[in-house]
């Protein structure tokens, strides 16, 4: 065994291998990669959720947008208020009657 190891060490690749400084780079590498509280499949993971936190922020600005929109011409016309109120919340006015069809699926 001890004659395998001799002949193997004089090879160039396992003294580079071998040397201390990079044993210690590569086993920096390994942790910042995998072990460390800040390892970079930590931050894809961030960097992922980021990027779907801002298509919902995107998302929600633009319902906001048509919320307002809708709102404006609600409170500006109130024959829209009227139909608004009827189709969404099935209001009537005294006297009438309200029937409910709905479709088979």
């Amino acid at each position: 065994m001890k004659k395998l190891w001799i002949k193997i060490s004089d090879k160039p690749w396992v003294k580079f291998a071998t040397n201390k400084f990079i044993l210690a780079t590569l086993a920096f590498v390994l942790w910042m990669f995998f072990l460390d509280v800040n390892s970079v499949l930590i931050h894809y993971e961030l960097n992922a959720d980021k990027e779907e936190l801002e298509q919902s922020i995107l998302y929600y600005r633009t319902e906001i947008a048509k919320d307002k929109q809708l709102l404006e011409e609600l409170t500006s016309d109130p024959e829209k208020l009227e139909k608004f109120a009827r189709e969404q919340y099935w209001m009537k006015r005294p006297g009438e009657e309200i029937y409910l069809i709905e479709e088979a699926h």
